[in-house]
């Protein structure tokens, strides 16, 4: 009865007739935002259908034209291409000839070439991202605000620290490869800058959230700032700081992966010359290799980091 009463006297009415029209208005601006965001596709998809060589739109009945040569006549070339077999449907050429990219390591035991490539791309993150997680530690103390007082110092860290994630790993190597070559060392150089500039802000966030007590007791007893810096704060960020690095291996693998694409060697590379050429069971055996090693890294480094931090970090 209260809740009728309400409903019929002038203050219900005033307030159910402004429920209404504020009700009416978030529809309006949710259209509207609706009609905003499919203008701008659609003026996207002209743009890009004019200034595409081979016209978007007039191209898309032909975008799974590519299967014609990547599904291979005989499926376990795929498997011969992946451990440098011999195939009998070898033509003589490139395209067939598996046993040619083995790396013999004694005798005759050899390393398949796909395998070997795919080594130098985690070697290229693995490295990366120990150069970016020591370069990361070393930036983030001096970019937090609750350890480094003089803003100008922690502003320059944390510039620094934005300049060099600025840019993304591709474009860095393709500068890199230009002035030293295409190989592992600018892929690495390339993804190492990136990391840093990742993980220095990902790990100053953490220490400008940490309990400064351990911090005060150090500097009461005259403890230098590297010391504090040492035994007060590192021990208390240690777990953040694994769980961020093992995280960001998992990145820095498919970075690897890409920038090989633009001669920062290893599996990237041979996967762009596979395309390129056309052929099919190469094509199909580096996709698969490049496929487990990812989903094996991610979940060894989801396994670690549970382990590191406990489950209950993962937890909804």
């Amino acid at each position: 009865m209260a809740l009728a009463a309400i409903a019929l006297s002038p203050q219900g009415a005033e307030l159910d007739r402004r429920w209404r029209r504020q009700k009416s208005t978030r529809r309006l601006y949710t259209l509207l935002g609706v009609a905003l965001v499919f203008g701008a596709l659609v003026a996207s998809l002209r743009y890009a259908d004019n200034a595409n060589a081979g016209s978007l739109f007039d191209r898309l009945p032909h975008f799974f034209d590519f299967t014609s040569w990547l599904i291979p006549k005989d499926w376990n070339d795929v498997w011969r291409a992946l451990f440098d077999l011999a195939t009998p449907n070898d033509n003589g050429t490139e395209a067939t000839n598996y046993p040619h990219g083995r790396v013999y390591l004694f005798g005759s035991v050899y390393l398949p070439e796909y395998f070997d490539l795919m080594l130098v791309t985690l070697n290229v993150a693995l490295l990366s991202t120990l150069i970016g997680v020591a370069g990361g530690i070393a930036i983030c103390f001096f970019a937090a605000r609750n350890t480094m007082p003089n803003r100008w110092i922690r502003g320059t860290a944390r510039r620094c620290a934005e300049i060099m994630r600025a840019f993304p790993e591709i474009v860095i190597a393709g500068l890199f490869a230009a002035v030293l070559s295409i190989g592992p060392v600018a892929a690495i150089i390339a993804v190492s800058i990136h990391t840093v500039g990742a993980l220095g802000k990902l790990f100053y966030e953490v220490v400008e959230n940490i309990d400064m007590k351990a911090n005060e007791g150090l500097q009461a007893v005259g403890a230098s700032w590297i010391e504090r810096m040492r035994f007060g704060t590192l021990p208390l960020i240690l777990p953040n700081i694994v769980s961020y690095s093992l995280l960001r291996l998992e990145i820095n693998v498919r970075a690897s992966t890409i920038i090989g694409a633009v001669g920062g060697g290893g599996i990237g590379q041979e996967l762009k010359l596979a395309i390129s050429r056309g052929f099919g069971p190469k094509t199909l055996a580096l996709v698969l290799l490049l496929f487990v090693t990812i989903v094996a890294v991610d979940n060894l480094s989801a396994y670690l980091r549970k382990k590191l931090v406990g489950d209950q970090a993962f937890d909804l």
